[in-house]
């Protein structure tokens, strides 16, 4: 997937400013921030959605890791107890422009509802 931008971060070929990466997943800031911490998790394998990564073989293990480096990250940055949103928008009508998987980590400030 050369053609993929977060394929391309997980390689280095793409600088990111990187604030956590484990075997099975990359955390990076948003280039275009919502919120005053909004980084993007993402497995270091590539998948369109979580649906694509659950069929992969030991795709349930990659998911839960990003979810895993998510909550480490947001606790890191000191948004554990005041609270954060993790959003992982899917296909066109769900806002996904990056068709790589990649979960939102958003916090920083009261976050409203509904979001968009």
């Amino acid at each position: 997937m050369s053609e993929c931008i977060f394929c391309r971060i997980v390689s280095g070929e793409i600088p990111a400013t990187e604030v956590g990466r484990t075997e099975d997943a990359v955390a990076f800031r948003d280039l275009n921030p919502q919120a005053p911490v909004h980084v993007l998790i993402i497995p270091t394998r590539h998948a369109a959605t979580a649906a694509d990564l659950l069929a992969q073989d030991g795709g349930a293990a990659r998911l839960a890791a990003v979810f895993e480096l998510a909550t480490r990250v947001a606790d890191e940055l000191g948004l554990a107890d005041r609270g954060y949103r993790l959003v992982a928008n899917t296909g066109a009508e769900g806002g996904q422009t990056v068709h790589h998987l990649h979960v939102h980590l958003l916090g920083g400030r009261q976050l409203t509802w509904p979001p968009g």
